[in-house]
C-alpha cells in the first residue's frame, strides 16, 4: 500500500503522483524489514495532514503484515521539521487544531502499539513533531550530523505533544531545558541523554540500521511482539503491578515452543550465544 500525495501539475503540465510515504519491503537486503520513507524533501518532510494520514495508513498495514521490523526514514536533508506551519496557519480555529493534534497523536501511538519494533533512521534535522516522531520510535539510529529540537516555544507555541515522548526518553531536566529554550542538541548529546541509541558517521547510517534490524529479525517473532507490549504497559504501572504483569507475561512466554527449545538448547549447550 502506497499512500500517494495530492496530485499537482508541474510546469510541463504533468501530474506529480509521488507517494508521500515510500514503502520498501525487505529493505537493506534483510527479509522482514520494512522501510517507510517520508517523501516531502522540499518541505523538510513537515507533517502535513496528508502525510500524517499516509504514515498512519502504512503503519496500520504493516502492523498486520509479516514484517518483523519497521524503519522510518526520510528523503532529503531533513528527517522531519515538525508540523506543516503554513497549513496550520491557513484556517485557524480551535476545533481544527484539536482534531489535527488528535490525528497526529493517534499516528504516534500507533508506532508504540504495533507489534514490530520501529527504528527511526535520522539523517538530518528533527524538530518539534519531528523530534516527537524520533522519541516515539522504539529505537533510533542517527547520523553524527543530525540535530534535534522542540523549538515551538520560539514561536510562542509550547511543544506540548512532543513533550510527552520526550520526557519519557530523556532526563527530566534535559527535557525541560529543550522545551523551554527551543535550542538544538547535537547527535552526541542526544545519545548521551537517551533520545537515540546509536550515532554513526553519515556514510555508515544504513549499515548501522541494517545491523540493528537484522539482530531483531533473528529473534523469535512472538517473543519480540510480547516483549514490546510488556515493555510499554509496565512503564505506566506501579512497581508491584508491573512485576505481576511481567510474571504473567514470562509464564506465557515460557510455554512458547521457541522459549522451551531455547532453554533446552542452553541446558544442552547447543548453539546458544
Amino acid at each position: 500500500m502506497n499512500a500517494a500525495s495530492p496530485s499537482s501539475a508541474d510546469s510541463a503540465g504533468q501530474v506529480d503522483t509521488a507517494p508521500l510515504v515510500e514503502v520498501t519491503h525487505d529493505a537493506y537486503g534483510v527479509p522482514g524489514v520494512a522501510r517507510l520513507t517520508l517523501n516531502r524533501p522540499d518541505a523538510f518532510n513537515a507533517l502535513s495532514e496528508a502525510l500524517i494520514d499516509a504514515l498512519q495508513a502504512e503503519l496500520l498495514a504493516l502492523a498486520k503484515s509479516a514484517a518483523r521490523v519497521v524503519v522510518i526514514a526520510a528523503a532529503g536533508r531533513a528527517f522531519c521539521a515538525g508540523h506543516d506551519l503554513k497549513e496550520m496557519r491557513a484556517a485557524p480555529s480551535h476545533g481544527y487544531y484539536a482534531k489535527l493534534f488528535e490525528r497526529c497523536s493517534k499516528m504516534m501511538l500507533t508506532i508504540q502499539k504495533m507489534p514490530q519494533p520501529v527504528i527511526a533512521r535520522v539523517q538530518g534535522v528533527a524538530t518539534a513533531a519531528g523530534c516527537q516522531l524520533v522519541a516515539m520510535c522504539d529505537l533510533a539510529v542517527a547520523a553524527d550530523s543530525a540535530r534535534f529540537a522542540v523549538s515551538g516555544i520560539n514561536l510562542g507555541l509550547f511543544c506540548s505533544t512532543p513533550a510527552v515522548p520526550l520526557t519519557r526518553n530523556v532526563s527530566r531536566k534535559a527535557a525541560f531545558e529543550m522545551l523551554m529554550t527551543g535550542d538544538f542538541i547535537d547527535a552526541p548529546t542526544a545519545l548521551r541523554e537517551g533520545l537515540v541509541n546509536r550515532v554513526v558517521a553519515a556514510g555508515e547510517l544504513d549499515a548501522a540500521v541494517t545491523a540493528l534490524a537484522a539482530s531483531i529479525c533473528a529473534k523469535p517473532r512472538a517473543t519480540v511482539a510480547a516483549g514490546k507490549g510488556l515493555f510499554y504497559r509496565q512503564l505506566e504501572m506501579g512497581v508491584e503491578a508491573a512485576y505481576q504483569l511481567a510474571g504473567q507475561t514470562m509464564a506465557c512466554n515460557m510455554m512458547d515452543d521457541a522459549a522451551l527449545d531455547g532453554v533446552q538448547a542452553f541446558i544442552d549447550k547447543r548453539g546458544v550465544k
